[in-house]
């Protein structure tokens, strides 16, 4: 009598860790990227190559524990769009340059400067790195007027 119970309780716990594992309602929506994990990923390397939070991704796709993912595993981004078709001003860093006083410029937090253009680190910019600033009208190219002159001597 106390096998089956064994057999049981054992039967209880793997179906637990396999609904832990199992994307719960992991649809993705507009605006958001599947990833199919690749070997040596981890779900905090995911989450940086999107510039998403860890936490996210996991609630996004039902993940009870973020160690447990597993290669071929489709992984909905969520909020992120496809690369290049995010909008935004490009700011070129110059010298004496934070992020900080870049994100008070355009009366944004830094965070989302860092976010938006893969930053980890707050204190790692440098001069002629070119920042997007997510959420500004992108600079309008300026023309040079042309001049009607004619090039003969008059």
């Amino acid at each position: 009598m106390s096998r089956k119970w064994l057999s049981v309780a054992c039967l209880v716990v793997a179906v637990v860790l396999l609904v832990g594992v199992v994307p719960v309602g992991a649809a993705p929506s507009q605006g958001d990227v599947v990833h199919v994990v690749q070997r040596g990923e981890t779900l905090y390397s995911i989450a940086r190559r999107y510039s998403v939070g860890m936490w996210d991704i996991a609630r996004a796709n039902g993940l009870t524990n973020p160690n447990r993912i597993y290669v071929g595993q489709r992984l909905v981004i969520p909020g992120t769009a496809p690369a290049g078709s995010t909008g935004g001003q490009v700011y070129i860093v110059r010298a004496g340059d934070t992020l900080y006083r870049i994100a008070l410029r355009y009366k944004l937090d830094v965070w989302t400067i860092a976010r938006a253009n893969g930053i980890t680190n707050l204190n790692r910019i440098y001069v002629g790195q070119r920042l997007v600033i997510p959420g500004t009208a992108p600079a309008p190219t300026r023309s040079r007027p042309v001049c009607h002159r004619s090039l003969r001597p008059t």
